[in-house]
């Protein structure tokens, strides 16, 4: 099959250190080429990949300072993928909503997977303007704002079997990854930290839009000598960082649609322990890969439960649902299902059916 992928500008593919839809585009890439097809990246010209890459742009957006306005490359590129449209049997977008003018007319071989926040009005009124493009979802919570949206399957990310191994949490720490954000919470987890009176490592990045927010809110919790801010750390160091940790926190104060540090955790075969809301019932099986909390008092009294936990078991359960290769398979299982109706489209209103044995559930 001749599968594009669009992915977004913004990092490479994979990204040097944070980033997680281009990781995402990354690994599902690389596991089509493995699996014999023929793949064409679009992306940024850093990024480094077995397909054939387009580049569209010289380096990640983010890191060119001389890049003002990061639209401008990504209408260049779509304008490119619509150009090309015909060396494709399938084209897959990452790119929110903004190929959906450019690939509307062919909307029959065009996929979007959704990877942000859906709650926000104005994607309403752009998803309404284009409902014949088909899309996927990254968790069934991701679609609660948009149930009327064409929406053809759910598709849990996947990360390579190899990329972490088993740690043993000898590190005694708790963990926190990913991003300082007011809605990651971060302050929950120093808090969590400290009444549990166990340290606390933060490997996280800080955007220039949350650098305010970092250093009104964030900086002085950092002086308790129970917290380390580590900073923004790459793939390599990331799974001796996850490994060694007693548990991952997860206190999140939003609809999270995915949360790949989550499964990233498991594939290290460390707990998490994860405040309810958005996909976190769908990723994390309260009890066996770590616990669902609602408050920072249960949070607390999670830890010494989460140290229980068999590792050998959560790495399993990552096996079992979050590798790359299955995350390959359910959209090749997709993009065939799609040309075979030789259009994803449905009426507005009404869901497409799921294609038989994809993750619609977590099950």
């Amino acid at each position: 099959m001749r599968i594009a992928q669009v992915a977004p500008l913004y990092e490479s593919c994979p990204p040097r250190l944070y980033g997680g839809s281009e990781r995402v585009v990354s690994y599902l890439t690389e596991e089509l080429v493995r699996l014999g097809h023929e793949v064409t990246l679009f992306a940024s010209g850093d990024s480094c990949t077995a397909a054939t890459l387009e580049a569209a742009c010289e380096v990640a957006l983010w890191r060119d300072d001389r890049v003002k306005d990061p639209l401008v490359y990504h209408l260049m590129m779509l304008d490119r993928v619509r150009r090309r449209a015909a060396d494709f049997d399938i084209i897959h977008c990452h790119t929110d909503y903004l190929h959906l003018p450019f690939m509307a007319e062919c909307s029959d071989k065009t996929l979007t997977t959704v990877h942000g926040r859906l709650d926000l009005p104005d994607l309403h009124a752009i998803a309404r303007a284009f409902p014949m493009l088909p899309l996927v979802s990254i968790s069934n919570a991701q679609r609660e704002p948009m149930p009327w949206a064409n929406w053809q399957t759910t598709v849990y990310h996947g990360l390579p079997r190899s990329l972490h191994r088993l740690g043993d949490g000898r590190g005694g720490y708790l963990a926190f990854l990913g991003r300082i954000a007011r809605e990651k919470r971060p302050d929950r987890a120093i808090e969590i930290a400290r009444r549990a009176g166990m340290p606390l490592q933060i490997a996280a990045q800080v955007d220039p839009t949350d650098r305010d927010y970092f250093e009104r809110e964030i900086l002085p919790l950092l002086h308790d000598p129970l917290i380390e801010f580590v900073g923004e750390i790459g793939e390599a160091d990331k799974g001796a960082f996850l490994g060694d940790a007693a548990a991952l926190l997860f206190p999140i104060d939003w609809p999270e649609p995915f949360g790949l540090v989550q499964v990233e955790a498991m594939a290290a075969g460390t707990p998490v322990i994860a405040f309810r809301g958005g996909s976190v019932p769908e990723i994390i099986e309260d009890g066996v890969t770590g616990f669902i909390v609602d408050d920072i008092e249960s949070a607390v009294a999670a830890i010494p439960r989460a140290k229980e936990l068999d590792r050998r078991l959560i790495r399993q359960e990552f096996e079992r649902r979050f590798t790359d290769e299955r995350m390959a398979r359910d959209y090749l299982a997709t993009y065939g299902a799609l040309l075979q109706r030789g259009s994803g489209a449905t009426e507005l209103g009404t869901a497409a059916a799921p294609a038989p044995g994809l993750a619609q559930a977590a099950d």
